[in-house]
């Protein structure tokens, strides 16, 4: 019950965070892909910078996780290519349906019921990709 209650009040904290900073506006996501607002940059450029700086922490540092455990990140391979056409992809999506897949919860819980449209789709997509990953070249 402990962890479930923890991961609640996380998924509030972002879910509030998201909307009074207007990461899930759809007028702000339209801005950014028009190239008229800095305001959604500003905020994907931080957590970029905080992202790399974390890593970096574990990385060098002994961190451990919430149970003990070494946290390792393992490596990457170079597969440049599929990075780009999976960014593409999201970039496509997200620019089409106005919202990303952490956002989207958020306006659900917000009372924006078309939403379940989107959410839907995302699952089923999801869905669909996991039957056919093996197919996939990877």
């Amino acid at each position: 019950m402990k962890q479930v209650l923890s991961f609640f009040s996380i998924g509030l904290f972002l879910g509030i965070l998201f909307i009074k900073s207007e990461l899930a506006s759809w007028f702000r996501i339209y801005e950014m892909f028009q190239f008229k607002s800095f305001h959604m940059y500003g905020i994907i450029g931080s957590a970029i910078v905080l992202g790399i700086i974390i890593v970096k922490y574990f990385k060098t540092s002994q961190a451990k996780d919430i149970n003990g455990k070494d946290i390792v990140i393992a490596p990457k391979d170079k597969g440049f290519v599929r990075y780009i056409t999976g960014g593409i992809l999201f970039g496509l999506g997200w620019a089409l349906a106005g919202a990303c897949p952490g956002p989207m919860y958020v306006l659900l819980g917000s009372g924006f019921v078309s939403i379940l449209v989107l959410i839907f789709g995302a699952l089923l997509g999801t869905f669909v990709y996991g039957l056919l990953k093996d197919k996939l070249p990877h």
